[in-house]
């Protein structure tokens, strides 16, 4: 038997944000278990803990979609940070909080994260980007985007941001539409979608819509991530999208040097509203460095009898 826990992630409320089933001791599965167990939770992402390479290390990490392993995924890192947490605490946090410092070493390469747990609120996590974004000069068809997300040619677009593609570890098609209501209407078709996606790193980019504002007052930009080749209709909170969106904001946006923080609305259409903490350092006119953050909430726990 192995144990599990289920943390909702990029929230600090239970039944909102991004679910997350991460798998403790999973040395002993294979392959093609840990996908078979992926598929039975059917949630976004499942996260198998591993012993790491690196004895200095907290722990290896691999993450899987219902349908394949990812590299790397942003509420995978935050929330198995803060799973661990609550696993070496046992529920005991000291009455001022405590912090740590987590090394996951994921296949992209070993992820830094920085855990803050408190007896009064929801563990928080930041982790650094392994990779920063990058623009991918691949064609890409305004028109077709917009057809196979059901939006306007009018209503994509705002100030000076254009559709782009960008990687941060997972490509994504950047979609920016005008306000609000826009990003509400979007709705993304499946089988148009294959055919206008371009590929990213050998991998289909998905699509990310976003638009500057939101609901909630502290939100700088609201967002909605459709990943139907990955069998995700719509993800509530994307980190690797975030973290992607890091660099089309540096460049449309044109930052200044110093620290931007900004935060990235989510999961409203669902029902699962996310919020992601969104660190961007500038030196000069180039991004150095970028974190990613937020919460996470422990909502259930079990053993697995296979």
């Amino acid at each position: 038997m192995t144990d599990y826990v289920i943390y909702d992630v990029f929230t600090g409320a239970a039944l909102a944000g991004n679910p997350l089933a991460v798998v403790f001791d999973a040395d002993h599965y294979s392959d093609g278990q840990m996908q078979a167990i992926a598929r039975e939770f059917n949630l976004s992402e499942t996260v198998f803990v591993l012993k790491p390479e690196n004895p200095a290390h907290t722990a290896r990490l691999r993450i899987f979609t219902p349908g394949r392993e990812l590299a790397f995924a942003g509420h995978p890192t935050v929330g198995t940070a803060v799973a661990l947490a609550d696993l070496r605490l046992g529920g005991n946090v000291p009455a001022n909080g405590i912090d740590m410092v987590k090394m996951l070493e994921q296949e992209i390469g070993p992820v830094r994260c920085a855990v803050r747990m408190s007896p009064d609120a929801a563990g928080f996590a930041a982790f650094d980007l392994p990779k920063l974004s990058r623009r991918l000069e691949v064609d890409v068809e305004q028109a077709d985007i917009g057809f196979a997300l059901g939006l306007d040619p009018h209503e994509i677009g705002f100030e000076n941001h254009r559709v782009s593609v960008w990687t941060a570890g997972v490509p994504f098609v950047m979609v920016p539409v005008h306000d609000l209501a826009a990003a509400a209407k979007a709705e993304c078709s499946a089988a148009d979608w294959d055919k206008v996606a371009p590929m990213g790193d050998g991998q289909l980019a998905q699509a990310y819509v976003y638009c500057r504002g939101g609901t909630h007052h502290l939100a700088s930009f609201h967002a909605r991530m459709f990943a139907p080749g990955e069998g995700i209709a719509e993800d509530p909170a994307t980190g690797s999208a975030a973290a992607a969106l890091s660099g089309a904001i540096h460049h449309f946006d044109g930052l200044l040097e110093g620290n931007h923080a900004l935060m990235i609305e989510q999961g409203v259409e669902m029902g699962r509203p996310s919020l992601i903490h969104l660190h961007i350092d500038c030196e000069g006119a180039e991004v150095s460095h970028v974190r990613i953050g937020g919460e996470a909430v422990r909502i259930a726990e079990g053993k697995l009898l296979v």
